[in-house]
């Protein structure tokens, strides 16, 4: 049976190398659809939990997963040598960037290394990681060549880019349009018909360079953008302009304008790192990005912008931040989500540590965390009586739905609003606000 036949039957053995927010929902989808699906991974806790039946991860029901690994197609294992039973394996491993903020793809290498070790005929191998464009062609195509197989006749080479975005209640692995890019004719053939068996639309492009591309256009469309607004934010904040009433105005405009939203931060594991991977490549072309580079500047520092005002009005409080009691108030890096991969939260708290404050968190999604200077925190119950009023300074870094704007407003004495969460309240409810908002 070819691996076309296997496809359109749904026998194809599906691999999924890792099993984080990417691979894990792409895995329960390919199950979903009937294929078999076995998860690799390194991090025993993880597989342990699948094998269990039980999801870590919000975007996958327990029960769902439960019943797919009860019926036996789905399964988890740390053991790589099992990757030879598969005749389709995607690669969802993390990229992340390394101290000097240049692309670590060392993940996704020692991912190819493995199915290198078991690479066969008519075998299809997608990679799903943000990688820099050129990278498949450049650095995992000659790590299979030295199978000895010929990419296009023996096997199938693709890249099609992840586009999980955690939390989103509309739209996610089934109804997200799929970008698939072949190395060769072939190749995108049999990409675009395994990812047409459980996605609802399939978008080709010509190569892997083009999907890479397409990837890293879209994040650093956002994190551009998102950069500009928060440069007018701190323009309008010299001006005296209320930022949130000019956006307002402005995307009412019915053509031209995509409104953006200031905020304390970039987090996620997307929008912060993938125009570091583009910016990256064109230096090694002697070119610079220098939008993405000044976007990264301006994204960077809004952690420190949003201590600077909690700073200046506590001054205003004739209160110094040394030694003031300060609630940061949802700590992941999106609403209603747990996610903290570089959540700008986790800046804010070790830049108010710096300057001596006391610090503790409430977020609704996040029991507890660890900063990276080593500090334990476990989320605080603001509906204890009393407990909002201990703090000088309450931010609202992250606006979750279950966050309770309200009780802010009533009983803190002070609120630095980031997300302009309390606009709506504030409408609602004037006549009960106790506590001085400040907007970023």
């Amino acid at each position: 049976m070819t691996l076309k036949e296997k496809i359109g039957s749904r026998k194809a053995a599906i691999g999924v190398i890792g099993a984080g927010y990417v691979g894990l929902p792409l895995s329960v989808r390919f199950a979903e659809c009937g294929f078999r699906v076995t998860a690799f991974e390194i991090d025993e806790r993880k597989v342990e939990a699948i094998q269990n039946g039980r999801s870590y991860i919000a975007d996958v029901g327990t029960a769902t997963l439960a019943k797919l690994v009860n019926a036996g197609k789905f399964t988890a294992t740390t053991d790589m040598a099992k990757l030879a039973a598969c005749d389709a394996v995607s690669i969802c491993v993390p990229t992340p960037l390394n101290k000097t903020r240049d692309p670590d793809v060392s993940a996704v290498l020692a991912a190819v290394e493995a199915i290198k070790r078991t690479l066969h005929k008519n075998e299809l191998v997608i990679v799903e990681s943000t990688t820099y464009p050129g990278f498949t062609r450049e650095a995992v195509l000659p790590m299979f060549a030295e199978t000895g197989l010929k990419v296009g006749d023996d096997f199938f080479l693709a890249f099609s880019p992840e586009r999980v975005d955690p939390g989103n209640p509309t739209y996610h692995v089934k109804n997200t349009p799929k970008i698939v890019g072949g190395h060769t004719p072939r190749c995108l053939e049999h990409v675009a018909l395994l990812y047409g068996e459980v996605v609802d639309h399939v978008v080709r492009v010509s190569s892997t360079d083009s999907a890479e591309m397409a990837k890293l256009l879209e994040n650093t469309f956002r994190a551009v953008n998102i950069g500009l607004v928060n440069e007018v934010a701190l323009m309008c904040k010299r001006l005296g302009i209320d930022t949130w009433e000019v956006i307002e105005a402005a995307a009412s405009k019915p053509f031209g304008f995509m409104p953006f939203y200031p905020g304390p931060g970039l987090g996620g594991h997307c929008i912060p790192v993938d125009p570091h991977y583009l910016s990256w490549k064109m230096k090694t072309l002697n070119y610079t990005a220098r939008f993405i580079d000044l976007a990264g500047e301006v994204n960077s520092a809004m952690p420190r912008i949003v201590v600077e005002l909690v700073v200046d009005a506590l001054n205003v409080d004739r209160k110094a931040v040394n030694g003031s009691r300060v609630l940061v108030c949802g700590v992941s890096y999106k609403r209603d989500s747990d996610d903290l991969r570089e959540s700008p939260a986790l800046d804010v708290i070790e830049l108010l540590l710096e300057r001596s404050a006391t610090v503790d968190f409430h977020d609704p999604h996040v029991p507890e965390l660890t900063v990276a200077s080593g500090h334990r925190f476990k989320s605080v119950d603001i509906t204890r009586p009393g407990a909002i009023e201990a703090y000088d300074a309450a931010i609202i870094v992250t606006d979750h739905r279950a966050l309770d704007v309200v009780a802010l407003l009533e009983r803190a004495s002070l609120v630095i609003d980031t997300r302009n969460a309390t606009k709506a309240p504030l409408a609602a409810t004037p006549k009960r606000t106790r506590a001085r908002v400040v907007r970023l």
